[in-house]
């Protein structure tokens, strides 16, 4: 069964605040559509998944949480992006660039995803943007970044390591 932002809410949370907790990990909230990636394609950086429920069901969880003293910290994704064209970042304005890095650097072959570009100011300003979006919004307490290796190394962390996809 795929959760759902509500039965997170009341079921879970009180199970974690019962256990001692004081903070949760939300991952993979920002709106995909191909769940086999563990949600992290993001096809749009500024909407929650709807696969689990609305946008208000997503802040009542979050207010849910505030409540009970959780913090919530929200597992974003940076690193990369999904390849659709018809739903995503990729070719927006019909170029190979406008987001992400031209190409084979712009393209992560293990994870079958689209790289931005850190270099462009643009693209800093819409990463950010979205950022202080999540905590203003939806009233996130912080982050956990996905994939830093990734947007730290051209070899995306993935030198002299072997992985196991089949």
């Amino acid at each position: 069964m795929i959760n759902t932002y509500a039965n997170f809410r009341d079921d879970v949370l009180p199970r974690i605040k019962r256990l001692g907790y004081n903070a949760v990990q939300i991952m993979a909230i920002q709106e995909h559509s191909y769940y086999a990636s563990f949600r992290y394609h993001v096809t749009n950086f500024f909407a929650p998944s709807s696969l689990f429920g609305t946008p208000d069901d997503l802040k009542s969880l979050i207010d849910k949480a505030h409540k009970l003293g959780i913090l919530v910290l929200m597992d974003i994704v940076y690193s990369h992006a999904s390849n659709n064209v018809l739903d995503g970042l990729n070719m927006f304005d019909g170029t190979d660039g406008h987001y992400f890095h031209t190409g084979s650097r712009g393209h992560h072959s293990v994870w079958d995803s689209r790289l931005f570009n850190y270099g462009s100011w643009e693209v800093l300003r819409y990463l950010l943007s979205n950022a202080r979006w999540w905590l203003e919004e939806y009233k996130f307490d912080g982050y956990r970044f996905d994939g830093v290796t990734s947007m730290m190394y051209i070899h995306h962390g993935l030198q002299n390591q072997i992985c196991f996809f089949a």
